[in-house]
């Protein structure tokens, strides 16, 4: 399928609309330039570097982009729904206008660490040993997340919703969790340090 055009003279390209079912995603499929309101589904993203790509109002779905490498990727408005995307990165991306939104996605072992993601909303999805130090999530949504061995340090949670989430430890004198909303059954995972038992 190849309905780009080109944008420019680094021969960087730019689709929009464009529907991306091939069951891998190769640099030949997918040249480096910026994807407006493409979708990709059912796809593996395979020996592809996403360097300096602009992914903007793009949907991932049953898409598999685990360990991928991102480096300066722009992700605006983006949508990431049944992925599998353990180990990736996501710290290396470029922060100008970083939106992403996660469902029933497995994100073992990612890294958003030091991203500024206010608003970012995460559904049913595998969080395990997710890095979000030093990142600010203030007004983000946790909704029915596993979060276990999830790293907090300096991370700003203020005004975020972890309600329904669980199994996380998160320290308040070294997070800033002002407004933040917690279950009752997860007020373990914030006094944890203290040595002292809920019963």
């Amino acid at each position: 399928l190849d309905c780009s055009v080109p944008s420019d003279t680094n021969g960087e390209i730019y689709s929009e609309g464009i529907k991306y079912t091939s069951k891998t995603i190769t640099k030949s499929i997918l040249p480096p330039g910026e994807y407006e309101n493409c979708s990709f589904i059912d796809s593996i993203f395979t020996e592809i570097v996403l360097t300096n790509y602009t992914f903007i109002d793009c949907n991932f779905d049953n898409c598999e982009m685990n360990m991928s490498t991102l480096n300066m990727t722009s992700f605006r408005e983006v949508s990431f729904h049944n992925c599998k995307l353990m180990g990736v990165c996501f710290n290396y991306c470029n922060p100008f206008l970083l939106s992403m939104t996660f469902s029933d996605s497995y994100l073992k072992l990612a890294s958003f660490y030091g991203l500024k993601l206010n608003n970012a909303h995460f559904e049913n999805c595998n969080l395990v040993e997710t890095d979000f130090g030093f990142a600010n999530l203030s007004n983000a949504i946790f909704h029915n997340c596993d979060m276990l061995n999830a790293f907090f340090d300096n991370t700003v949670l203020e005004k975020s919703d972890l309600t329904t989430s669980f199994n996380y430890v998160i320290d308040p004198e070294k997070n800033k969790i002002r407004k933040a909303m917690f279950s009752r059954m997860g007020l373990a995972g914030l006094l944890q340090n203290y040595n002292i038992e809920i019963i």
